[in-house]
């Protein structure tokens, strides 16, 4: 079996290449610049170059392939379901998608493709903690709009629960979901995906203070400041109020926890303090 990954060096879909090439599976992986990926993958993993928001020129990078990985991303929503379509003709008969926070036009062309599938509903990432490095560095604070739980998860955990859902069996369903279901009702189609615990903004910033030594101060920003941050980098409006509406609500699922990744894996999710010790010195 061939497994594509679609970007393969983005903060999981790289975890998901580590995960399958460690389990001896044939590993493709999808990026725009295979050159600048060099090293970045375990030996054995043959890089591809093209995007999944290509679909129409991804006909040698799916030759062969059965199984595919795909990250929902900005700009996917348009061609994603052609991406799908286009996997299936070529013969992909398992997929994992990773969503982008809902069910949207990618996420229900693969519950809708007629082939094997499970849609990881991951919540926030561990990564995304790497937003304030900058902040921290600089000035020793944080600044957001929230400080409410959430049960974030080690991307890395997002990798090996992607991995033993494309090789094993059991955590895919089959079939089409049929519009406004997506699949939800079926074990082992959409899985909810969290870490150990629950943290608030402020507890996560008492673990880093403790890694690198040196307080952390959070400094709270009004819901439209945080929104501007956004825009201002060249985020739609739309995006942004998204992102920011999810931190002002995110709801149950997203700060309890869920003992999904133990139950698939098979040991405890990685905590937030592992995560920290990984990348400590990028905030100090």
């Amino acid at each position: 079996m061939t497994t594509l990954v679609t970007g393969a060096t983005g903060n999981t879909g790289r975890h998901v290449v580590a995960e399958l090439a460690g389990r001896g599976e044939r590993v493709r992986a999808l990026t725009r610049n295979p050159a600048g990926a060099a090293g970045r993958f375990p030996d054995g993993v043959e890089v591809v170059a093209g995007t999944h928001t290509a679909p129409a020129e991804l006909g040698p990078a799916l030759d062969g392939v059965d199984r595919l990985h795909i990250t929902v991303t900005a700009g996917l929503a348009e061609v994603g379901p052609e991406l799908v379509r286009r996997a299936v003709d070529a013969g992909v008969r398992r997929i994992t998608v990773l969503w982008g926070g809902f069910v949207g036009p990618v996420e229900q062309a693969v519950a809708d493709s007629g082939v094997e599938w499970a849609r990881l509903e991951a919540q926030e990432f561990m990564a995304n903690t790497l937003t304030w490095a900058d902040s921290i560095r600089s000035e020793g604070l944080v600044r957001e709009p929230y400080d409410l739980p959430s049960a974030i998860i080690h991307e890395a955990d997002i990798g090996a629960v992607a991995a033993a859902a494309l090789l094993e069996d059991g955590h895919a369903g089959r079939g089409d979901a049929g519009r406004g279901d997506a699949g939800r009702g079926d074990a082992g189609r959409a899985v909810n995906l969290t870490g150990p615990e629950s943290l608030t903004i402020r507890e996560r910033l008492v673990r880093l203070s403790r890694a690198i030594g040196r307080d952390i101060t959070f400094a709270p920003i009004s819901h439209e400041a945080a929104i501007r941050r956004l825009t201002d980098t060249g985020v739609s409006r739309e995006d942004a109020e998204f992102v920011i509406g999810w931190y002002a609500d995110p709801g149950e699922a997203a700060t309890t926890v869920d003992p999904t990744v133990e139950k698939i894996l098979g040991r405890p999710a990685r905590t937030f303090a592992d995560w920290v010790a990984e990348h400590a010195d990028r905030f100090r």
